[in-house]
């Protein structure tokens, strides 16, 4: 009589883990997949913002008069075969500086990140798309001979 009744009880507990532990394992890999896309895009963000300031600060010097600069980017073209696109505003900072706000987006997801570079006074941001699967994707830059750095992105 017993084990009949610890049957009555261990078999639905049994029958309700076969369901409960694969949904809790579905949940937890998703959630998994998507912090890892997260990083990749948020590694992106950097490589990218770290370039847009580079070719700032290579042009920022006064023994460069007036010149255009177009540098080849090389990103990673797809995070888990998704592309993805970005674009940039440029904003004061807190202490008046220009800061760029790049945000860049996952096609396909509602995943996206931002990272920001503080840029000098003399420079001006021409509203473009970043688009990572694009085979000549780039950052180009003119000095002007007023000492005006213009960035955009470029395909």
């Amino acid at each position: 009589m017993e084990v009949t009744v610890e049957y009555m009880i261990l078999i639905p507990v049994l029958i309700l883990q076969i369901f409960l532990f694969p949904m809790f394992v579905n949940v937890v890999m998703t959630q998994y997949v998507n912090d890892q896309k997260s990083l990749a895009l948020q590694e992106a963000a950097s490589y990218l913002s770290s370039s847009i300031e580079q070719v700032y600060l290579s042009l920022n010097h006064t023994s460069i008069v007036s010149t255009t600069l177009t540098n080849n980017l090389g990103p990673q073209p797809l995070i888990d075969g998704y592309a993805y696109t970005g674009n940039a505003t440029l904003q004061t900072g807190s202490n008046s500086s220009p800061v760029l706000d790049v945000t860049l987006r996952l096609v396909g997801t509602n995943i996206s990140t931002s990272t920001l570079v503080t840029l000098g006074q003399n420079v001006k941001w021409v509203k473009s798309t970043f688009t990572s699967d694009s085979s000549s994707v780039c950052i180009i830059a003119e000095k002007f001979p007023d000492q005006v750095i213009q960035l955009s992105f470029g395909t």
